[in-house]
């Protein structure tokens, strides 16, 4: 056995959603439905060709107020439906109202600052930002603001809204799916001065059970057809019943795209029971034969809490040697999705850890966006991507601004 998947592997799941394909973040449709509405999107409606030809992902900014909206709406029509008032809407009153007494002309001192960036600390903590998360972004902003002289209060809307952006950016050092490119590009085909040879670039996606790693490594590697690439997705989880099939059927829906993209992927597997970082090595080594561009590996979901199943993962990476991880985490885990990073991150052994987040269900919970601050402030590992919804394409690079307005805001 090659360990490659046939193409009828998988048809047949054997457990209990038969013959449906996983490709969101919540319940899944029928396979053929979920096909049938990949190949109906339009390239444009996610993402943009540069003058390079690279395909990158939109910023989730530039859809936020319809994705959010769009949820707001199914738990309050009436609110979402509300006209707004102002550079935007009501969502910076709260913060503007610290600095009533400041406004027209004044320049702001240290006494002026105190008590509003008092009451911001507390604004945050209630956007389930860590204390000690919020008193860095406000100690950001304070700095940005000291000195400033106050206009009326649409420029103190500005000044508040970018002197957080400053500040917030400093803490997240945002990443994009251009930067992932340009990673990829640097080890499958260095350049002519470069003393490396070319190989795979290697990228696993590891977290908890439950959260999407299958989902979201097929939406990582159907932005990677975009861009032409030969995938092979390796499936590192040897023990969840039903898992190799479920990478199965991604990959047959993903390969009715390639012959239009003109990309190529294909499915690693060795069955159940094997030993999962074996696994690994054997498909980055036959990703090298093969000529394959990246490796996607799957891993089993573990709890972040039960040593015997993390230590497994410092082996995994000593095998695998994967260039980025990736863990997979819901925006509505809340607090606890803290505990886990942390844990994560130290999983890998002294000389490793995560590289990025990907933040799944970000089009329901934009209350949950100071948990993700706080997830990155405790671990320094930025957000790399942000699912948005129930499709392949609903992938997006992470925004500060979209972080800035829903943290400022009164809702």
């Amino acid at each position: 056995d090659d360990g490659m998947a046939d193409e009828d592997d998988g048809v047949q799941l054997d457990y209990s959603t038969a013959a449906r394909s996983i490709t969101s973040d919540s319940d899944a449709e029928p396979a053929t439905a979920r096909s049938t509405a990949v190949e109906q999107i339009e390239s444009s409606t996610w993402g943009s060709t540069t003058s390079k030809g690279q395909f990158v992902l939109k910023d989730l900014d530039d859809e936020v107020h319809s994705i959010l909206a769009s949820a707001q709406s199914k738990a309050n029509a009436e609110k979402a439906a509300a006209p707004s008032n102002g550079l935007l809407g009501s969502s910076l009153n709260t913060i503007t109202g610290l600095f009533r007494n400041v406004v027209g002309g004044k320049t702001l001192t240290q006494d002026d600052l105190n008590k509003a960036m008092k009451g911001m600390e507390e604004h945050l903590l209630k956007k389930n930002v860590a204390r000690e998360a919020a008193v860095r972004l406000c100690e950001g902003v304070e700095k940005e603001l000291l000195g400033v002289k106050t206009g009326n209060f649409e420029s103190i809307n500005t000044r508040i809204q970018s002197a957080m952006e400053a500040s917030l950016t400093k803490m997240l050092t945002p990443t994009s799916s251009l930067d992932l490119l340009r990673e990829i590009d640097a080890i499958t085909r260095p350049s002519a001065v470069s003393l490396r040879s070319a190989r795979p670039y290697v990228m696993s996606i590891v977290g908890v059970n439950g959260v999407g790693k299958s989902t979201n490594l097929s939406k990582i590697c159907f932005f990677l057809l975009q861009n032409k690439y030969r995938v092979l997705i390796a499936a590192g989880d040897t023990f969840r019943s039903g898992a190799v099939e479920q990478l199965a059927v991604h990959v047959r829906n993903l390969k009715e795209l390639t012959a239009r993209e003109g990309g190529k992927v294909e499915l690693y597997q060795k069955g159940y029971g094997k030993d999962a970082a074996q696994v690994a090595r054997d498909a980055v080594a036959h990703a090298a034969a093969e000529g394959f561009d990246v490796v996607l590996i799957d891993t089993a979901g573990r709890r972040h809490n039960d040593q015997r199943l993390m230590s497994s993962l410092e082996k995994f990476a000593n095998f695998a040697k994967p260039d980025k991880i990736l863990m997979v985490g819901e925006a509505l885990v809340g607090t606890d999705s803290v505990a886990q990073a942390r844990n994560f991150n130290a999983a890998f052994g002294a000389a490793r850890g995560l590289d990025g987040f990907i933040i799944s269900k970000c089009d329901t919970v934009g209350t949950m966006v100071g948990t993700l601050v706080s997830l990155v402030h405790a671990t320094n590992v930025p957000v790399l991507f942000v699912g948005v919804g129930q499709h392949y394409s609903d992938l997006r690079n992470f925004s500060v601004k979209w972080a800035v307005e829903k943290l400022l805001s009164s809702s």
